[in-house]
């Protein structure tokens, strides 16, 4: 022990957290997973306890007790205030002097290019969009759901197939495939029996996630409704990438936009050809692909830009989460 290694990579999602400790040299000295962060309903302390456990086990797996540079991307941190103050809270756990916290997107994002310029459009659970340029400027959304402007993601995308679902049985929509397969996902007759089940908590509302797939398996089999609401996510995600390319700069130059988050990365035909093809109307210079890479490459290596590492350094820690 008292050892000190160069970077403390964190990548604290609302379902799990990754943890790296990384060498000077870029090693991967070891690593570790936790439970998620969720500081608005734990609250910051505790949420920053159940990442303390995975970075104590990562540390002494290492065998050292601190790093120089602690990189932190996580959920919940959606505005330069609550990166601040989560910050703030990270350095009372004396695991490293320099400590940095951006939101997690920003660690899909690097995880996907070999220089910290691009865009980076994440569509999971919600939907998010960040940039960045070598020189340090950065282009983000609050990404709070309705209330910032935000359409899409998962949870979304059950809602919307939910609402149209229940109109087209009760008459007051156009008729849709979603009103029968959404209930027969769970077993059940209708969408009134499913509304019933919903409200009464006799469906736990986090399965509400499952009806994502089943959504996008509808607009496959060719129901216009579902496909609409494919076509409408593709147009978000392009208008959520096209402006963060404009705020940077980036608009007329080939520029790397990484997709990434569950929904994305599946590559439902619809949806990725939808994205390729807008964005190459409104974007031609961008240069889409979808990052499979762990998202906590991508907070090792903000880490080792901070440490001024060269790229042969940061080429040893990617061949370790690529190999």
């Amino acid at each position: 022990m008292g050892l000190t290694a160069c970077v403390l990579a964190v990548d604290a999602g609302n379902s799990k957290t990754d943890v790296a400790v990384v060498a000077a040299d870029g090693s991967v000295l070891a690593t570790a997973r936790g439970g998620g962060f969720r500081p608005p309903v734990v609250g910051v302390e505790a949420a920053v306890d159940a990442v303390a456990d995975a970075v104590g086990r990562a540390l002494a797996a290492a065998g050292v007790s601190s790093v120089e540079h602690v990189s932190a991307c996580l959920a919940n941190a959606d505005f330069p205030v609550e990166e601040r103050q989560l910050a703030a809270a990270l350095r009372t756990r004396a695991w490293g002097p320099d400590v940095e916290v951006r939101n997690d997107t920003f660690a899909i994002l690097r995880a996907g290019v070999t220089e910290p310029r691009g865009v980076a459009v994440v569509c999971g659970a919600g939907i998010n969009c960040v940039g960045m340029r070598p020189d340090g400027r950065t282009a983000r959304f609050p990404a709070l759901g309705r209330i910032s402007g935000d359409w899409g993601g998962g949870w979304g995308l059950a809602e919307e197939a939910l609402w149209h679902a229940a109109r087209a049985e009760d008459g007051r929509g156009v008729d849709t495939d979603l009103a029968h397969v959404l209930p027969l996902h769970f077993g059940l007759p209708s969408m009134y029996a499913l509304i019933e089940a919903l409200h009464l908590e006799e469906i736990a509302p986090a399965r509400r996630h499952e009806l994502t797939p089943v959504l996008f398996a509808t607009a496959a089999a060719g129901d216009r409704v579902a496909r609409s609401l494919v076509d409408r996510l593709a147009d978000e995600v392009v208008s959520m990438a096209t402006v963060a390319l404009t705020r940077l700069d980036l608009l007329d130059e080939e520029t790397p936009v990484l997709l990434g988050g569950s929904v994305l990365a599946a590559r439902h035909p619809q949806l990725d050809d939808g994205v390729r093809e807008l964005l190459a109307d409104r974007a031609p210079k961008a240069v889409p692909r979808v990052v499979t890479a762990r998202p906590v490459l991508g907070a090792a290596l903000l880490g080792l830009d901070r440490a001024g590492a060269s790229p042969e350094v940061q080429a040893r820690t990617r061949a370790y989460y690529e190999a």
